[in-house]
């Protein structure tokens, strides 16, 4: 009897098993449970690495070396509009009236308006200060870059 219960318990197990299930598999089968999934906190979102805002390589370096000029260091002249450029940015934009806010390095709202209206007001921009780096707002990024040499 004995053999036969184990028999039956073995082939169960197997078709349970085969079938996709664990309904006859016993005890001797384990599912692993599944791993937690982390949610990422606020605090824990890193900024965008490069943030160019349609600039091309040539011109990002252009405008870093405007902000040195002006005695904005943006880091490495590399093309690259990141962190350290964005803080110079931020911190021109707040220096000069701009009200860019918060100097953290993100080229969120409040720095894309203080851009806008620095654009109107140097670059001769007509844009619509909405916090927003629509085509118009990178166009005129770019038009008055190109004006600026290394």
């Amino acid at each position: 009897m004995r053999v036969l219960t184990k028999a039956f318990v073995s082939v169960t197990a197997a078709v349970g098993i085969a079938a996709g299930g664990l309904a006859g598999a016993g005890a001797a089968v384990a599912v692993a449970a599944p791993a937690p999934v982390q949610q990422a906190g606020s605090a824990q979102v890193a900024p965008l690495a490069v943030n160019n805002l349609g600039l091309t390589t040539t011109q990002a370096k252009k405008w870093q070396c405007y902000l040195l000029f002006y005695s904005f260091d943006p880091g490495t002249i590399d093309g690259q509009l990141g962190t350290n450029s964005w803080k110079a940015a931020q911190r021109f934009f707040n220096t000069y009236g701009y009200e860019a806010g918060t100097v953290d390095g993100i080229p969120g709202p409040a720095t894309i308006k203080a851009l806008q209206k620095f654009l109107n007001v140097i670059g001769g921009a007509d844009l619509v200060v909405d916090g927003v780096a629509g085509p118009a707002t990178k166009a005129a990024f770019a038009a008055f870059v190109n004006k600026w040499s290394c």
